[in-house]
């Protein structure tokens, strides 16, 4: 599976070659686009088949992400699981109903948060801290990419970014 997913995600361009900066703020040449490639109804499926993977014997509730990125994740997931999610803003909105996120945490519920790529996992981790905050319990973060450089514990990762580059070099 994890082959397949590499060579479905060359195939669709999602990596990137050129002068970056990732949402950590650090500079790049290599961009690794799973937004792109989520747009893609099997690759989104080979992501879900995968995740379940990581997930085995893990008992969770819901699922969680943070906005843009992780949103086509959560929302493919939940759906192939049968389990809710909750999607966090990146910033609280002002107007409407206001608020953080869109969905409900409960004291205790125990969540697993999705995320396309990971670099130093800053993002996941402000995910974590805000399910916490909510009264909320998080048993793993997920990434379709680890790009290597996180120190995060809970994260499972479907591909790291040398198997994505040793492919492309292989051709």
């Amino acid at each position: 599976m994890k082959d397949e997913l590499i060579k479905r995600l060359l195939e669709v361009g999602a990596l990137k070659f050129g002068d970056f900066v990732l949402s950590s703020g650090k500079k790049s040449s290599v961009y690794v686009d799973i937004k792109l490639a989520s747009t893609y109804p099997d690759v989104l499926e080979m992501i879900v088949r995968g995740f379940c993977g990581l997930l085995e014997n893990l008992k969770f509730d819901k699922i969680s992400c943070i906005e843009l990125g992780g949103v086509p994740l959560a929302v493919a997931l939940s759906l192939h699981l049968k389990k809710p999610y909750v999607i966090f803003r990146k910033e609280k909105k002002g107007y409407g109903l206001g608020g953080d996120r869109i969905g409900e945490v409960k004291e205790g519920e125990r969540f697993v948060v999705v995320e396309d790529v990971v670099t130093t996992g800053k993002s996941a981790l402000s995910t974590v801290r805000r399910v916490e905050e909510a009264g909320g319990i998080v048993v793993a973060v997920l990434a379709v990419v680890d790009r290597e450089e996180s120190e995060m514990v809970n994260l499972r990762s479907l591909i790291k970014l040398s198997e994505l580059l040793e492919a492309k070099d292989r051709g």
